[in-house]
């Protein structure tokens, strides 16, 4: 890799894991090459938007709780495979830094690769090579990008798993979402009618809305603002909180952090999961920026 731009910098973190830190202009991001894993984004005129778990481990072979995780080539348990990781290798496996750029108007590009090799090291088979792009600015964009350099179709599913922090999640409201119709998996993936009303949070919630290509924006009155998930190439948007009993059952969760955080994720997923001929490729992204509220 060459010399990195003004801004970007390459340091040891948490568990020894290496990261790479993004002093943008009007914005600054934390990435993980464990997992690629977006664990920061602050706007420099306003709060940090992403949420991260104290309580999260940096180990090796294990999830890091918070920021947004890559679900690759799966989403949640790997049918008919009960020991496979859940939500797929891509964010337990450590990726490589290809370049990092300094774009006009003082953003800052990075770009992480995942190849079948490195996936087969971590002892994965796949034909799929998986590269995320990460630009900071005031706002943040993740662009997803998969490609079949394999000999075969190959079906698979993909999340950008973001966790966005917010004052009380009892308070908050989501929109964008109103007349879609969800999978519940806290009722064991029933299909639910969509709601007519911005969603709120009261009790475990685990749904994946399938055909929701739309921007979703999370209110938060506690803090005055609102956070913009803007996409493009996804079908199926994630909201998700474990509430107090699932999220006291999880080591890498404190006992009182899902008052603090809610999960809008970005992907395609379940009926909405994506089948590439070779040579073929797919782009997920994902924009997410605050404003205050009007």
């Amino acid at each position: 890799m060459e010399l990195l731009p003004d801004g970007a910098r390459l340091e040891s973190g948490p568990g020894g894991f290496d990261r790479l830190t993004l002093d943008a202009a009007d914005g600054e991001a934390v990435v993980y090459l464990h997992g690629a894993h977006v664990a920061h984004f602050h706007p420099k005129a306003g709060r940090p938007v992403l949420w991260m778990s104290l309580a999260s481990r940096f180990e090796s072979g294990k999830p890091i709780r918070g920021g947004v995780p890559v679900c690759f080539p799966w989403f949640g348990r790997k049918a008919g495979s009960p020991q496979a990781p859940p939500h797929g290798f891509a964010r337990i496996l450590p990726w490589t830094i290809v370049e990092v750029t300094r774009e006009a108007g003082g953003s800052l590009r990075a770009l992480f690769e995942l190849t079948p090799e490195a996936a087969a090291r971590g002892g994965f088979v796949t034909g799929l090579l998986a590269a995320l792009a990460v630009t900071v600015s005031g706002s943040l964009r993740m662009e997803l990008t998969v490609r079949n350099v394999g000999g075969a179709s190959t079906t698979f599913e993909e999340a950008l798993h973001s966790y966005y922090s917010v004052s009380d999640v009892r308070q908050v409201r989501v929109h964008g979402l109103e007349g879609i119709g969800y999978l519940d998996t806290t009722a064991s993936e029933a299909r639910r009618a969509g709601e007519s009303g911005p969603i709120t949070i009261s009790a475990e919630t685990d749904r994946a809305y399938t055909g929701a290509t739309g921007t979703v924006t999370i209110e938060d009155p506690g803090w005055h603002r609102r956070i913009v998930v803007a996409k493009r190439g996804s079908a199926t948007t994630v909201v998700w909180n474990p509430w107090v009993a699932k999220g006291q059952q999880m080591p890498d969760f404190g006992t009182d952090e899902y008052r603090r955080m809610v999960c809008v994720e970005s992907g395609n997923v379940a009926r909405n999961k994506l089948t590439l001929p070779p040579g073929k490729s797919a782009a997920l992204r994902v924009t997410l920026g605050s404003a205050p509220l009007r």
